[in-house]
C-alpha cells in the first residue's frame, strides 16, 4: 500500500535548505511559482515546499498540497516573534491552536472571528503536536550538538526552553514595541506573532487534513526584531529545524 506523503512547509528558503540535503532521491518540480521537492526521508515520502510569507501565499500553497500531492498531514516551521513575557529568543513555540490577530468583519462578525465558521481559533492536530514537543525538548536539552553556543551566546540565547499554545498570524511584520504591546493587551495568551500559520490550519480545517506547526522565536516583535535577524535564521533557526524534524519523522518511522 502507498503511504501518503508528509508536506513540511517554511515561510523562508533558509529554513529548508538543510531538509532538501536530508531527503533521499530529491526530484524538484515547479507548481504555481514554487519549487517542490519531493523524495523519501527515514523511509516516508515527503513534499517539501517553501510557501513564501504572508496568509495568501500559505493558504494557496496549503490547498494546492491537498489537492495535488494528496498530503496525509502538513507541518509548518520557521521563526516568530516572541510575545507572551518569558518567550524569548532562542525558545521554540508549538502551536496548540492559531488565530488571524488582523481578522475584522465586525460589526457583522466578533473581531477576529472568521466569517460563516463561527471561529476564530483553529487548534492543531493533538497527536502531531505533542510529537513535535516532544521532538523539540529533546533538541534543546543540548543545543551545543546542533549549533555553536558561542553563536547562542553572541545573540543572547542562554537556556532556551518550549513552550506550546496560541499563536497568532497576521499580514504585517510586527517590529515595534508599541504594536508588540497591543498585541499582548488584546491576546494575552498569545505566545508568539507571525504570517503564515492561521492561514494554513483555516485550510487544513476545510480539509480535513492533520496540521501541526514549531516556530523558533528570532525576535521580541518590538523594536529590536530586525536585529541580527538574517544570522539568526542561518545559524540558529535553520539549525533547529533541521534537527528538530529530523527527530520528529525518525521517532516516526520507529513508533
Amino acid at each position: 500500500m502507498t503511504m501518503r506523503p508528509i508536506a513540511i512547509m517554511g515561510a523562508m528558503q533558509e529554513e529548508l535548505l538543510g531538509l532538501k540535503h536530508a531527503v533521499q532521491g530529491a526530484h524538484t518540480i515547479n507548481m504555481g511559482g514554487r519549487q517542490v521537492t519531493t523524495g523519501n526521508w527515514h523511509g516516508h515520502p515527503v513534499v517539501l515546499v517553501l510557501s513564501r510569507i504572508g496568509k495568501v501565499a500559505a493558504a494557496t500553497t496549503a490547498t494546492a498540497l491537498i489537492e495535488r500531492f494528496d498530503v496525509a498531514e502538513i507541518v509548518f516551521t520557521g521563526v516568530a516573534g516572541g510575545l507572551a513575557p518569558g518567550v524569548h529568543v532562542g525558545d521554540m513555540v508549538v502551536a496548540t491552536e492559531f488565530l488571524q490577530h488582523d481578522m475584522d468583519a465586525s460589526p457583522l462578525f466578533p473581531p477576529m472571528e472568521v466569517p460563516l465558521y463561527d471561529r476564530a481559533h483553529f487548534p492543531t492536530d493533538t497527536t502531531m503536536t505533542q510529537r513535535l514537543k516532544l521532538a523539540a525538548t529533546a533538541i534543546l536539552k543540548n543545543p551545543a550538538q546542533w549549533i555553536d553556543m558561542e553563536v547562542l551566546h553572541e545573540l543572547q540565547v542562554h537556556t532556551p526552553k518550549v513552550h506550546s499554545g496560541l499563536v497568532v498570524s497576521g499580514d504585517r511584520f510586527i517590529s515595534t514595541s508599541q504594536e508588540s504591546q497591543s498585541l499582548q493587551q488584546r491576546l494575552p495568551q498569545a505566545l508568539a506573532v507571525e504570517m503564515e500559520g492561521a492561514a494554513v490550519a483555516q485550510v487544513c480545517h476545510d480539509y480535513g487534513v492533520p496540521f501541526a506547526a514549531v516556530r523558533t522565536i528570532s525576535d521580541r516583535a518590538d523594536d529590536t526584531a530586525t536585529t541580527d535577524f538574517t544570522r539568526f535564521i542561518h545559524e540558529v533557526a535553520s539549525r533547529y529545524t533541521s534537527a528538530l524534524l529530523g527527530t520528529w519523522m525518525a521517532n516516526r518511522a520507529s513508533a
